[in-house]
């Protein structure tokens, strides 16, 4: 299992020599280094324990490594093994429980978030570091070695779209950091009303994610909090899906406006994030089609402007409503009455105060600041010309 996305994929392609490769995946890739890695360990020290090579085939892994990943794998005969990249970009957390055979043995598991925890008996220990590597051996010891020299920088996405409001990624509450981002935008909001340039009636949140901001918001601004956008749970979320078109038809399938919420309302809608527009600029309609006499927009994120290459399938800056657009324009592309963005600044202070051992965030959706350190343009333009999702020509740009 691999969340994330490596930046160096052709350059370690060219060092796996004669490895076939049934896929473009850069899962797959990683797979193979690794398990190179682990076949030249043992060849190299013949008869050595196996736990040892494992955590010395990681070293190296991580040494040619470049990008996002947290891995989990099984090794035969050795057990559970899982690492994490020296940025810890993506989230891993370990988790612990008594035996279910009630003996007085530990049990161990792994995942990306806690909340997988808690309806499996886990308890949530801590989070595996970044650049460290962990071995759950068959008769049930936990073991680590921290491989290479880490610093945490995770992704900030991560709190503001990915991850359950019920996790804790990296000592901060996602739910907690939500409503914080709720606090700081309300601030912004309340400075327009009383100024007289937006007069709202009803916060209403675009479900799901946006709920913590959106009470916030409301909780805030003094103003009634309203569901009136209905979801159907058995769509998926749009601005991942592969094609405009796909996207377009899911967004109607997905939401419909109650006319009792919004018929005769100025409305505040409520969003965690505006990334193509797609479903906004519908939700828009929806809106004023059920009866909202304005609609004003809230995004809890702040303008989305570049790819996030880590592991989020949006590689193309052309496909953003923010690229090379101020917040006026955007704003008339989505036919709304008014537009306002988290600034970059606020979500990042906001993260920094939950927790300061993480002096910086990767944020470079929003920023175009790449932690990896290894991202340029000519990565950029290569990305974003393989395309995406299934029919993607490649997951990296040119070694170099």
């Amino acid at each position: 299992i691999h969340n994330g996305t490596l930046t160096n994929t052709e350059e370690l392609l060219m060092g796996l020599g004669g490895r076939m490769m049934k896929t473009n995946s850069d899962s797959e890739v990683l797979l193979n280094v690794f398990a190179e890695d682990i076949a030249q360990s043992i060849t190299s020290n013949p008869g050595s324990d196996m736990e040892k090579v494992a955590f010395d085939a990681a070293t190296k892994t991580m040494k040619k490594v470049r990008g996002a990943y947290s891995v989990i794998t099984m090794i035969n005969q050795v057990g559970l093994f899982a690492f994490r990249d020296q940025n810890g970009i993506r989230p891993l957390v370990i988790g612990q429980r008594k035996a279910v055979d009630g003996s007085d043995r530990d049990e161990f598991c792994v995942a990306s978030e806690d909340s997988a925890f808690g309806p499996l008996g886990f308890s949530r220990v801590r989070d595996v570091n970044p650049g460290e590597a962990i071995l759950i051996t068959p008769d049930g010891r936990l073991e680590s070695r921290q491989c290479v020299n880490g610093k945490i920088s995770p992704c900030i996405f991560e709190y503001i779209y990915l991850a359950r409001p019920d996790s804790m990624l990296n000592g901060i509450s996602v739910y907690e950091f939500q409503l914080e981002l709720g606090r700081r935008l309300a601030k912004r909001i309340k400075d327009r009303c009383e100024d007289d340039e937006w007069e709202i009636d009803v916060v209403v949140p675009v479900p799901d994610g946006s709920r913590p901001s959106a009470i916030e918001i409301a909780q805030c601004l003094e103003l009634p909090y309203r569901e009136g956008l209905v979801k159907n749970r058995y769509v998926g979320r749009t601005f991942i899906m592969p094609d405009q078109r796909t996207r377009e038809l899911s967004v109607r399938r997905k939401l419909n406006a109650m006319r009792s919420v919004f018929n005769g309302k100025k409305v505040l809608l409520v969003d965690d994030s505006i990334v193509r527009g797609t479903t906004m600029s519908q939700i828009v309609q929806m809106c004023r089609a059920a009866g909202a006499t304005k609609v004003y927009l809230a995004s809890s994120a702040p303008p989305v402007k570049h790819p996030n290459v880590y592991g989020v399938d949006m590689p193309s800056r052309e496909e953003f409503v923010a690229h090379n657009r101020d917040e006026e324009g955007v704003c008339d592309l989505l036919g709304a009455d008014g537009l306002i963005y988290q600034t970059v600044e606020d979500m990042l202070q906001a993260g920094r105060g939950m927790n300061s051992q993480i002096e910086r965030f990767d944020a470079s959706c929003f920023d175009g600041d790449y932690v990896s350190g290894d991202v340029d343009e000519s990565y950029l333009d290569a990305l974003s010309g393989a395309g995406r999702g299934k029919g993607r020509k490649g997951a990296s740009a040119p070694a170099r």
